[in-house]
């Protein structure tokens, strides 16, 4: 025998070697016990099309932590390894995902929908993330790849792989299958996570409670839940609790008989019959009059109601998505919303974050809406002077989109050329950038000792619990923006569980 021999174990996946030396004999059954304590390396199926080569992420990775790797460029070769050996995490990584690509994935997810997907691609837009997640990709990254991140994803999607051949609990099924036609632009960390949110609850018939500041575009996540529904070919109809006094707003929802108030000189079928099927969208419902939450309760409990002044019970099937841009949790402690409603509401919330806290969408969503206006006015400013681009970066956007959106329309009325300069945009008042996210405001600050005196006056009974949400109301916001949204590095950054993280922001009222 030479100085070293090598064993080599095979499969269609590569090679790992076992060293054999002539000074130390390795007897068979050494050998298998060798073997059986040895994990079996994961098995991986890397999936790129024919414009890219494998992200250098990827290559790193599989190195360091010894995975068994296989590659493959073409969408049949793709079906044809999961069919002769099924690997334990797939990870397609792709320029665009576009049709083909999900295509593909249905086909494999055909094959085993109990194998791990994660997509990898360039694409900035939410419509490829929220088919992807829609269909039961287990996670979908953007590039340019973080190792840390993608070693994270891949540790979690192997755990799941491991038990998939446990039993599940009675009647749990895959996810559903919908189309869609998306209009959220934004690649911030934060957003990623609205997208996959999107796709989880879009085809489940569950009320949706939409949160974020005014202007951030929570009517659009709204349609985009709709779309991409099981009820997308039923109406979709939507109303602003804010606009309406509360005579009016009852008859806009429920309809009313003939003769029910002065005025009422015929029947009127209110939304919720006209939406039968369908989904009813309720903007501001924060601001809706606690007298018609209690109405509103009973429909989303019930599915039925009665006209204004009428005595006939209509029943309806109608899915609710509100939207709000206050704390209802906090309203519900102070007696402003009823809790009851508001726990049926957010039975799944989803938070939208500010302009402000989106870094560099903000380049993405300017690019967008001057090709929009571009159409819309007729003209032809395709670039933003670089000094223009820095006034609008330092900008706080108290409107957030709908601001932006604003100042660009008044932009590009006042441009000549081909370039949008400084000159043509409205006054922006200089300096008007929030403080960086480590350094709290007044607002926001935590003045223990106030809230100590003022709860030990009320003679309360659960001050441990309170003190500790009012520094999660401060803290968790502020160290999520530091770390751009990202709740894999804010969780790292607070010394936390990321499913702890997550479960107090959403006791928060936050996704």
């Amino acid at each position: 025998m030479s100085a070293v021999a090598m064993i080599s174990e095979r499969d269609s996946y590569g090679a790992h070697t076992i060293e054999l030396r002539p000074d130390r004999p390795l007897r068979t059954f050494e050998l298998e016990n060798d073997l059986a304590r040895r994990p079996a390396p994961a098995r991986l199926l890397v999936i790129c099309d024919t414009s890219t080569k494998p992200a250098e992420p990827l290559r790193r990775l599989f190195s360091a932590q010894q995975h068994r790797v296989r590659f493959a460029e073409a969408a049949d070769m793709a079906v044809e390894q999961v069919r002769r050996e099924a690997p334990d995490v797939i990870i397609f990584d792709v320029n665009h995902c576009d049709r083909a690509g999900l295509e593909t994935f249905k086909r494999i997810r055909h094959l085993n929908p109990r194998i791990p997907v994660i997509f990898a691609t360039r694409t900035t837009g939410a419509e490829a993330a929220i088919e992807a997640m829609k269909h039961g990709a287990y996670d979908y990254l953007f590039k340019p790849l973080d190792p840390d991140e993608l070693a994270r994803v891949i540790d979690e999607a192997l755990e799941v792989s491991r038990r998939k051949y446990e039993p599940t609990a009675p009647g749990l099924t895959g996810p559903p299958e919908l189309e869609l036609d998306g209009a959220i632009v934004g690649a911030c960390p934060a957003m990623r996570e609205v997208y996959k949110a999107i796709g989880r609850v879009a085809n489940q018939s569950v009320p949706v409670l939409i949160t974020g500041e005014s202007g951030t575009g929570k009517e659009l996540v709204a349609r985009a839940i709709y779309q991409h529904s099981a009820r997308s070919e039923a109406p979709f109809l939507a109303l602003n609790c804010a606009a309406l006094p509360e005579n009016l707003l009852e008859s806009e929802l429920f309809g009313h008989e003939k003769g029910a108030f002065t005025g009422a000189d015929r029947k009127r079928v209110g939304k919720f019959e006209q939406c039968h099927g369908g989904t009813l969208f309720l903007d501001e419902i924060g601001d809706m009059p606690l007298g018609m939450q209690a109405k509103i309760l009973r429909l989303v409990q019930q599915q039925s109601f009665e006209r204004l002044g009428g005595n006939e019970t209509i029943s309806t099937d109608v899915r609710l998505i509100a939207a709000t841009h206050r704390d209802l949790k906090a309203w519900a402690a102070e007696g402003k919303f009823r809790a009851d409603l508001y726990y049926r509401l957010g039975v799944v919330t989803i938070h939208l974050p500010p302009l402000r806290e989106r870094g560099s969408d903000l380049t993405l969503l300017v690019q967008h809406y001057l090709r929009r206006f571009n159409r819309e006015f007729g003209r032809e400013v395709y670039e933003v002077a670089p000094a223009a681009m820095e006034r609008l970066k330092n900008y706080s956007w108290p409107g957030n989109i709908r601001e932006l959106e604003s100042v660009l329309k008044q932009a590009l009325l006042q441009a000549s050329g081909p370039v949008l300069l400084p000159a043509f945009l409205p006054e922006l008042p200089v300096g008007s950038k929030p403080a960086a996210a480590t350094s709290l405001s007044k607002k926001d600050a935590w003045d223990v000792g106030s809230l100590i005196s003022q709860r030990l006056e009320k003679d309360c009974r659960d001050l441990y619990s309170e003190a500790h949400r009012e520094l999660d109301r401060v803290l968790l916001p502020h160290v999520l923006k530091h770390a751009e949204g990202s709740q894999h590095q804010a969780a790292r950054l607070l010394g936390i569980a990321r499913q702890t993280l997550r479960l107090k922001m959403r006791d928060l009222g936050h996704a």
